[in-house]
């Protein structure tokens, strides 16, 4: 079985060396990396070339402009693998991580965590047979092996900011359910045909275009395994404008997707309410214990997450990381009320296109 991996970066000279020198030392490297560049000007193209000089097996495509979705629709378009696996800039991965982020496409080792239904799959299979890129791949289906593969990712952080970055905004393994879980595409893999079946990535889309991708394929049938070891480890935000970027960003994307209405307004009514409640709680003490006790419960998963990881730093700095919290946060939900409106009203006018 051929493994193809694809990545797209833009300017990322600072960063794609630890990606590279991941994939060198993989226990089971890709046939092929291909590599779309969407228009770099700080010397990332020449790191590349010079990459393909010490033995990787890499392809750069230039397309100056393109999108995420652009270029990674490109790369796999480009790829001859019958799996395609994915990643992106800024991340390392482990050494087994392509190893067993393909074990299931071959083995079928992980159990797969998605019950296609049959109307579904009896569709699949006539897809495969009149439309299959290759036998291999006509093989997978027909042996009931999953279509697509979820990997996991895990914080790298440099410092303490980061590392309290990481625990109040990402989860970890214990926080999955592998029946639910969208994987991003910083850790996934899957067959060539299940990209053909579900649209590729929307080029309409420059932020979550990972998740309505996966939406895509659940919609097309496909059957998902997930492999906790394919781990890809990345830095999380080092400061909170760089992190109110990201998610005003992410919240963007939702709204032009139209993603998540119910957890938006949700979201929303919480903060509306929240100034009533505090004025009532200064009258009523029994409200402000439970305003606490629900400020504290918002907090709590973080600071489980958090709490193994202070053990060498001192109090002062303890205290520093317990604070910062509810304010990393707070940080992320205003940027998210502001992205979700402007995701939405791009939504509204381009509607007909």
């Amino acid at each position: 079985m051929r493994v193809s991996l694809i990545v797209t970066v833009r300017n990322e000279a600072a960063s794609i060396d630890a990606l590279l020198a991941s994939l060198q030392g993989q226990t089971r490297p890709p046939d092929e990396i291909i590599i779309t560049d969407g228009g770099s000007s700080d010397g990332t193209v020449g790191i590349l070339l010079d990459y393909t000089q010490r033995g990787l097996p890499l392809r750069v495509i230039q397309a100056p402009g393109a999108n995420i979705s652009q270029g990674r629709n490109l790369a796999i378009a480009a790829a001859t693998g019958d799996i395609i696996a994915c990643t992106d800039a800024g991340v390392r991965l482990a050494t087994a991580w392509l190893e067993e982020l393909t074990r299931p496409f071959i083995s079928g080792e992980a159990t797969p965590v998605v019950n296609v239904p049959r109307r579904a799959t009896r569709r699949k299979e006539a897809d495969l047979r009149g439309e299959s890129s290759s036998n291999s791949t006509a093989a997978l289906a027909i042996r009931n092996l999953p279509d697509v593969v979820s990997g996991f990712f895990l914080p790298d952080p440099h410092n303490l900011f980061e590392i309290v970055m990481g625990a109040t905004v990402l989860p970890q393994l214990d926080d999955i359910r592998p029946a639910s879980f969208l994987p991003s595409s910083r850790s996934v893999a899957f067959t060539k045909t299940a990209w053909q079946r579900a649209g590729g990535y929307p080029e309409w889309l420059d932020y979550c275009e990972d998740l309505v991708f996966d939406l895509a394929l659940r919609q097309a049938g496909c059957r998902f395994a997930f492999a906790p070891k394919a781990i890809a480890y990345f830095r999380p935000r080092s400061s909170l404008r760089a992190f109110f970027v990201q998610y005003y960003r992410y919240a963007r994307g939702d709204g032009k997707a139209d993603l998540w209405r119910k957890r938006h307004t949700i979201r929303y009514i919480t903060y509306i309410l929240a100034p009533l409640a505090f004025a009532l709680g200064l009258r009523y003490n029994i409200l402000l214990l439970v305003l606490i006790t629900a400020a504290f419960a918002y907090c709590w998963r973080p600071y489980k997450r958090l709490w193994p990881h202070l053990s060498r730093y001192s109090p002062a700095e303890r205290l520093y990381a317990l604070l910062l919290v509810p304010v990393i946060r707070l940080t992320g939900d205003l940027a998210k009320m502001l992205g979700y409106p402007v995701g939405m009203w791009w939504r509204l006018r381009h509607k007909q296109r």
